[in-house]
């Protein structure tokens, strides 16, 4: 059996071990893989494992023996579902493997917002030993204790910030899509409350057509003048133009992304302008620690491991 990982350089920085797949078969690890050079990859391939390679309908003709394609991450949007649909290919993905991370990394980004650690860390740099004193007031710090925080989507991601923030001291509320619940054990709220009343927005819902700029120019009109938002969910939730706008405005405090609607980004996107106050964006890393990437890997090897023995798991076609 012949199995291709067309960007295996995007989940491993050489501390992954892939011994486990070559017990499958013959594997051919790619690093990086051109979107013209996937359909030559996979010409002879069985099963195509990809994290953000896009295996489209094009690349899928020349390929007329893959059986399974497994998406080394939780979406499946570099794949085309439909042509998979229409051969009979299995596509499976891989949940859960990047709670704790992508948790973790949440807070990184909401404590920079909050504590200023990497502007005061340039000054150190900057300023020192210039500076007649050490201890600088430049930028503002608040506390998170007794802050609101507003979780959009409260699924295990959510749920594991909100266990986080209650260690903060922060009061936890969670999107009401439709009927508000202010009663429940997290409180559910709707519509124009729960934008108006929290102190920090964090996004962790899937990408749909209900939830595709979810924050927006209306949206964003009714937070506080001092909220902060925070997007480790996925680019799209974001209309980029209307936050950038917002932000130099002062319509809000502050936003930390980790995922843009096009990434890589191009040069003149929206949000890396010079011009955008209290705005951090990291490069889609809130999922990459060395033990999420580990899980990751043992839920691939899962997946083949029952595609083969007839039962596929993670099944999304």
């Amino acid at each position: 059996m012949k199995l291709v990982f067309l960007d295996a350089s995007t989940i491993d920085r050489a501390d992954l071990d892939f011994a486990p797949l070559r017990t499958f078969g013959n594997l051919t690890l790619h690093q990086v893989t051109p979107p013209e050079k996937v359909g030559d990859r996979i010409a002879d391939a069985e099963i195509v494992i990809t994290n953000k390679a896009v295996v489209g309908r094009e690349a899928l003709a020349k390929a007329p023996k893959v059986r399974l394609i497994v998406s080394a991450a939780t979406g499946v949007n570099q794949i085309d579902l439909e042509a998979c649909k229409e051969r009979g290919i299995t596509v499976c993905n891989v949940a859960g493997y990047s709670t704790e991370a992508v948790a973790q990394h949440t807070f990184a980004l909401l404590l920079n917002l909050v504590t200023a650690v990497d502007r005061y860390s340039a000054h150190i740099a900057q300023d020192w030993p210039s500076s007649p004193i050490f201890t600088r007031l430049d930028h503002p710090v608040t506390e998170l204790a007794g802050k609101t925080l507003g979780i959009v989507g409260f699924g295990t991601i959510g749920q594991a910030v909100a266990r986080i923030a209650t260690a903060f001291g922060m009061k936890v509320v969670a999107f009401a899509r439709s009927e508000a619940s202010p009663d429940a054990p997290v409180p559910r709220i709707a519509g124009e409350e729960f934008f108006s009343s929290c102190d920090v927005i964090s996004l962790h819902c899937p990408l749909t057509a209900q939830t595709e700029r979810f924050i927006n120019r209306i949206s964003l009109a009714l937070m506080k003048p001092d909220s902060l938002l925070i997007n480790t969910g996925r680019g799209a939730l974001v209309d980029e133009n209307a936050l950038a706008d917002a932000l130099r405005h002062g319509e809000i405090g502050g936003a930390a992304l980790d995922v843009l609607t096009t990434e890589p980004p191009p040069k003149n996107h929206p949000l890396l302008a010079t011009d955008i106050p209290n705005l951090l964006i990291t490069p889609h890393t809130a999922w990459t620690s060395q033990e999420a990437r580990q899980r990751l890997l043992a839920g691939v090897i899962a997946d083949i491991q029952a595609f083969l023995g007839g039962h596929p798991i993670h099944h999304i076609v």
